[in-house]
């Protein structure tokens, strides 16, 4: 089921206040434990403030990861992403999914499936019984288990969704959302420290967009912020959190020039890395270049060369989510720090094998300064 639709720019402005909200927590946060210039896994850091928000907008819950990195939902969400050992079999074996229902194994184990489904059921319970409204996620699934909701861009209905769907689609928005947001903040952190020309000039539009809106940042002022959109996009673009994307075909397809038909109902596997590293695309690929995303240049290239969010009926259904959540977080961050290589930041990058999103093995470590 496509969700994206119930993203819209109105249902996104009601959440943004939460989002900025949870990024000055994380700034206090972040000063409290600065002391001069000090080195940070942003990894860690980023992925303790993307849970947090999410938490709060998916769940309506306050997570607090922030300032306690043990709380339940960092847990958790570390716990979803642990490939060692065992999990890094299952997860080899889940991709072909007729052999993982043979041997009937489940994606995750029941202790993060039953606390997931614990606080959605506790969540959605509390709220119909007390009749509460927050402008949320949930308050968006919520709809859709109750009532025909119209995807109000292409005014086409969609249907109802099951507890178990309403379920399904919490755990997938928290668990996609928290650490592919935070991935493509790190790595966009990670690019401007190593072009500090980019980080200036980056800055110094955020400075300027912050002052004409009197130091607030508003859904309006952070459309403003044009070239922060280029960064995130072009960090996406390198670093695309998945490698690949699964999809099966929905009818016979016959492959142009050639005599391959892709049947109904077979796998198929997107090389997304490989088609954003494509020079045929991407000119020098290997260099970081926001200009790339300039919008003639942008509209020039097929659109299917950009598959950060994947696209088609299961892309991300937190696509314009995640993109509010990295612009505001980056905001606030290069707002007020600088972010500089030290001897811990990995060059060239050693990516892990193990987790099914793109990331370094050690982690991230950057110089941060209190501006």
């Amino acid at each position: 089921m496509k969700l994206s639709p119930t993203f819209t720019s109105g249902k996104m402005k009601f959440m943004f206040p939460t989002i900025v909200d949870v990024s000055e927590r994380f700034n206090e946060a972040l000063n409290e434990t600065l002391v001069g210039g000090s080195d940070f896994d942003v990894k860690e850091m980023l992925a303790r403030f993307t849970t947090d928000v999410i938490g709060t907008c998916a769940f309506g819950l306050e997570c607090n990861s922030l300032k306690d990195p043990n709380t339940e939902f960092r847990k958790y969400g570390r716990m979803v992403f642990d490939a060692s050992g065992i999990n890094s079999i299952k997860r080899t074996i889940m991709q072909v999914p007729k052999v993982a229902g043979m041997l009937r194994l489940a994606q995750f184990n029941k202790e993060i499936n039953n606390f997931f489904l614990g606080i959605v059921r506790q969540t959605i319970e509390h709220r119909e019984k007390n009749n509460i409204k927050r402008n949320d996620f949930m308050d968006l699934l919520i709809g859709l288990k109750n009532n025909d909701a119209l995807d109000e861009e292409k005014k086409i209905k969609l249907e109802k969704l099951t507890m178990k769907e309403v379920t399904a689609q919490a755990f997938v928005f928290f668990a996609a959302g928290f650490e592919t947001s935070s991935t493509a903040m790190m790595f966009a952190l990670y690019e401007l420290a190593l072009n500090p020309d980019m980080q200036e000039k980056l800055r110094n539009e955020i400075n300027t967009v912050y002052a004409k809106y009197e130091g607030r940042l508003s859904y309006e002022a952070m459309k403003e912020m044009v070239y922060l959109e280029q960064v995130i996009n072009e960090s996406l673009r390198k670093y695309p959190p998945a490698v690949s994307l699964r999809r099966t075909a929905q009818e016979d397809y016959k492959v142009p020039n050639t005599k391959l038909v892709i049947e109904k109902g077979t796998t198929v596997l997107i090389p997304a890395y490989e088609i954003h590293h494509d020079h045929r695309y991407y000119p020098n690929p290997e260099k970081f270049d926001p200009d790339r995303f300039l919008p003639e240049v942008w509209k020039a290239r097929h659109p299917m060369t950009f598959l950060s969010f994947g696209d088609g009926p299961r892309n991300c259904i937190g696509l314009r989510f995640g993109r509010m959540q990295a612009r505001v977080g980056l905001a606030m961050l290069l707002k007020n720090y600088r972010f500089e290589v030290s001897e811990k930041t990995p060059i060239p990058i050693v990516y892990s094998r193990e987790t099914p999103v793109l990331s370094p093995d050690e982690g991230m470590f950057l110089k941060i300064v209190k501006l």
